[in-house]
């Protein structure tokens, strides 16, 4: 093979994935609403990569014009994903307390695990998602209520149910209408704090119609916007969306911020753990309102399809 094709080949390669990387910023930005999109958008991180590839490609045959645009390209994938990467500084001297959310799979989650976790790790909270009345029977036989004695739950039939479990008293419950999953929240009285907002969420996956998926979003954003003022708000849930789709982040505005980019936790994939490959996205995420996340990571739950996130949150601002 002569020289010029491989490098004829080389150049192609490098415009290809140097144009993935221009697909992978365009999916973080865009706020898609058509499934092929929507679902391509989780996996944005990714292709932006590949204009880390084309500078390198480009380099090689010299192609200095192709360099200049991928270097372009990779600047601003790296802008977008560097927020996830360097904690923020905050936290002050706030109380400390640790949280956990997890997706049980309906009742497929192993109960003695996530009973055991929430022992070894302190956990004073706990939102559930996909959480069946099987499965409140079998934490309650492991021994979540000796830990965790106040509970809101609502559970439903496979994905439906949502559930928060508290080390402290719960108080002005509701469940939020107009969804196809149930979306709760609770008051928890915290001593030394006063009343924090707790909220569990689990808005619909795009899969199942990507209309619904972007309404919901927006309809608990504004569920968000109406969190009472002036209180420490702590949100748990599998979102069925990444970081970098838009519709999420608008999530993290005003008083909200992703507990994982003020830890600079980095990417936490959650899912799927059920399959051959490993966790590709990271859909689970905790939101603060008057708190700081010092700590962001996940544990393993055998027998769910997602990894549990667990955060170190500290409440109240510096």
């Amino acid at each position: 093979m002569s020289a010029r094709i491989v490098r004829v080949g080389i150049g192609v390669v490098a415009a290809a994935v140097t144009s993935a990387g221009i697909v992978g910023v365009a999916l973080h930005f865009g706020p898609w609403a058509v499934e092929p999109l929507v679902l391509a958008a989780s996996g944005a991180p990714y292709l932006m990569c590949g204009a880390v590839f084309g500078v390198l490609g480009f380099a090689v045959v010299r192609q200095w014009m192709g360099v200049g645009v991928a270097l372009v390209v990779a600047a601003v994938g790296t802008a977008t994903q560097a927020p996830l990467y360097f904690a923020d500084g905050g936290g002050g001297g706030g109380p400390e307390i640790t949280v956990m959310q997890a997706n049980l799979l309906f009742d497929g989650a192993d109960p003695e695990v996530l009973v055991g976790q929430v022992r070894d790790r302190d956990v004073a909270v706990l939102t559930v998602n996909e959480l069946t009345r099987a499965a409140v029977d079998a934490l309650s036989r492991a021994g979540l209520e000796t830990l965790l004695p106040h509970r809101y739950v609502a559970p439903g039939q496979t994905a439906s149910g949502t559930g928060i479990w508290s080390r402290f008293p719960l108080s002005d419950t509701v469940e939020y209408d107009g969804y196809v999953l149930n979306q709760i929240s609770a008051t928890a009285a915290v001593p030394d704090v006063g009343p924090v907002a707790i909220y569990a969420f689990h808005p619909v996956p795009p899969v199942y119609d990507t209309g619904v998926w972007a309404d919901e979003l927006s309809g608990l954003h504004e569920v968000l916007r109406q969190a009472p003022a002036g209180r420490p708000a702590i949100v748990g849930g599998d979102f069925n969306a990444t970081y970098d789709h838009a519709r999420f982040r608008a999530l993290v505005s005003g008083r909200f911020d992703d507990a994982a980019a003020q830890a600079g936790a980095g990417h936490l994939v959650t899912y799927p753990t059920d399959k051959l490959f490993p966790p590709l996205v990271g859909i689970d995420h905790f939101l603060l309102a008057d708190a700081h996340a010092t700590g962001v990571e996940t544990v393993d739950l055998p027998g769910a399809d997602h990894r549990a996130l667990v955060a170190r949150i500290v409440l109240g601002r510096p």
